[in-house]
């Protein structure tokens, strides 16, 4: 397997798109999302990478410039970082790429289970390093969260085992790798839809005022029925990787 930049390889932009994900349809409707994803992959095609076995993209990776500190991490996460990458590409001329933030790391469905998320993250903080990043951060999306979505996500965040490691399994890679848990980002995404709309994309009656618990949600959805909508706010969890080191 090898592993490509789409500024290496731009060629392979079809099959980095191609990369089927398992995120529940609600999460697909992000609004900052929808709109500027795409524009992100464009604009930085240096930080977007894609594994390939043979002709068949298996696992990729999206990050963008972040314009922040390990002291000033927006609690917005997901939505900032996307936002500001859009913001960056329509300003044109070349990034600051000291500080990068990871935004997804995705392997393709029927290639979980081999071990391919840690070896991208490796590739992804050396090549950034090579790129002069010195801060990698990333708003991480802790998958076992939605087991427990009353659970507080900073106390979450903070679980350890024996080992010292995260309980949490993709907080774990990361922190094998030397990642640090800094902060929650509180705010990291927010999903807006009329009842109608999350009727739709959940198969949930949505007929009960407040908090309802929503299959894949990392946190409750809030239901304003008098209002007719209801919206989901989900936290993750800004993670730091100093790549210092690596550059050296």
């Amino acid at each position: 397997m090898q592993t490509f930049s789409l500024a290496e390889r731009p060629d392979l932009l079809d099959a980095f798109w191609s990369i089927p994900g398992d995120w529940p349809t609600f999460m697909l409707q992000d609004p900052i999302s929808d709109r500027a994803y795409e524009a992100a992959v464009e604009g930085f095609p240096q930080l977007h990478l894609v594994v390939m076995d043979g002709d068949v993209a298996v696992a990729r990776l999206h990050a963008v410039p972040l314009a922040a500190s390990i002291d000033s991490l927006p609690p917005r996460g997901w939505d900032w970082a996307l936002q500001r990458a859009e913001w960056l590409v329509a300003k044109g001329g070349p990034p600051d790429l000291s500080t990068v933030s990871l935004i997804e790391a995705r392997v393709a469905p029927d290639r979980r289970g081999e071990g391919l998320s840690g070896p991208l993250l490796v590739e992804a903080r050396r090549r950034y390093a090579e790129l002069g990043c010195r801060d990698l951060f990333g708003p991480v999306r802790p998958t076992r969260k939605a087991l427990e979505p009353r659970s507080g996500a900073d106390e979450y965040a903070r679980r350890v085992r024996d080992d010292g490691l995260p309980q949490d399994p993709w907080l774990r890679v990361h922190a094998r790798l030397g990642g640090k848990v800094v902060e929650v980002a509180p705010l990291s995404m927010t999903i807006p839809g009329t009842l109608a709309q999350w009727r739709e994309w959940t198969g949930l009656p949505f007929d009960v005022e407040g908090a309802v618990e929503v299959p894949g949600a990392l946190a409750p959805v809030h239901v304003d029925i008098a209002n007719d909508h209801a919206v989901y706010v989900e936290p993750n969890v800004w993670v730091h990787h100093d790549l210092r080191a690596s550059a050296s």
